[in-house]
């Protein structure tokens, strides 16, 4: 007698934890009927457990992918062995809304589950049980640290003015591209450029004013440029653009666009509107150019060609004949 109400104790204790757990846990049987479902399940499904039973999962959850549910179901039941999904390769087994839905950061619960088979007396699987563990906490945290760490890699590399690659990193890329070349041959050029007579715009109008027209000419550089293309700022009213693929006679139409879109630009500044220019200087890869740095210098001993030649023009790099 006392072994009964021992026995009686023990499964009603089994079946309260079973229903106070934080985790889903759904029962189905051979005819994938429910059978349990606990408190878990119908705080989050909004459907109590008196809905539920003697019905199938692919009924009450037409919107999921039946398909993969019933192939992962039938597997079990056949092999008898455990089947698992994570939210990694299947964000959710049950869409549920994520029960934070102020401070959360998506709408939708995260969840990781287990397909556990269940044998009968006969040693047959009789039933499965499903179980739902809530991982929103663990990916949006994660999510959360990947874009902070998105955002500090940016920073990192990102000149503050302009938004272009700081010189650090367009340096780095610049030597990248370098050794791809000398591993592919594909060719790139390599476009520098300056805004002329940039401290009479600062002494005219403020430093200020200056800033504007830096960002201006940075903003119609990434309008100009490809996506593939690497722009970055050289310091001051200085720019480069890295032209992957790009052979010099495309670097010059490219060059020339700039150039033209910036003659034609007034940047308006409080109540006064700046009119300015840019000269730029095109350097070509090539197998005669022994190092990136050389690469580098050869573009800017061009723009020093435009420079002196009355600014505003376009000059490409022309290895001097001995």
């Amino acid at each position: 007698m006392i072994q009964n109400k021992t026995d009686f104790a023990e499964l009603h204790w089994l079946l309260d934890t079973l229903q106070s757990i934080d985790v889903g846990v759904v029962g189905i049987d051979r005819n994938r009927n429910i059978q349990v479902w606990n408190g878990f399940m119908a705080s989050h499904s909004g459907m109590s457990p008196g809905t539920v039973i003697d019905r199938t999962i692919y009924e009450l959850f037409p919107e999921q992918d039946l398909e993969w549910m019933r192939r992962t179901i039938d597997s079990v039941f056949l092999l008898g062995h455990k089947a698992y999904s994570s939210c990694e390769q299947r964000p959710f087994v049950f869409r549920f809304r994520s029960y934070r839905p102020i401070t959360g950061t998506t709408d939708f619960m995260y969840q990781n589950a287990s397909f556990i088979p269940i044998s009968g007396t006969s040693g047959e699987t009789s039933h499965i049980a499903i179980i739902i563990y809530d991982l929103t906490e663990t990916v949006t945290n994660k999510q959360a640290l990947e874009s902070v760490n998105h955002q500090l890699t940016n920073i990192s590399r990102t000149d503050g003015l302009t938004q272009l690659f700081n010189r650090a990193h367009w340096e780095e890329r610049l030597n990248e591209e370098f050794q791809r070349f000398c591993r592919t041959d594909r060719v790139a050029s390599l476009v520098i450029f300056d805004i002329d007579h940039f401290k009479k715009v600062n002494d005219t109008y403020g430093h200020q004013a200056g800033d504007e027209v830096i960002r201006e000419t940075a903003r119609v550089l990434m309008e100009t440029a490809r996506t593939t293309d690497i722009c970055g700022s050289y310091g001051g009213e200085e720019f480069v653009a890295i032209l992957i693929d790009t052979p010099v006679n495309n670097a010059l139409i490219f060059a020339e666009r700039m150039r033209s879109r910036i003659e034609a630009l007034t940047v308006k500044y409080d109540d006064v509107e700046i009119k300015y220019t840019i000269s730029l200087g095109v350097s070509e890869l090539n197998r005669d150019t022994p190092t990136a740095h050389r690469w580098l210098e050869q573009s800017d001993q061009s723009l020093y060609l435009a420079k002196s030649s009355g600014r505003n023009c376009v000059k490409q790099f022309i290895e001097p004949v001995d």
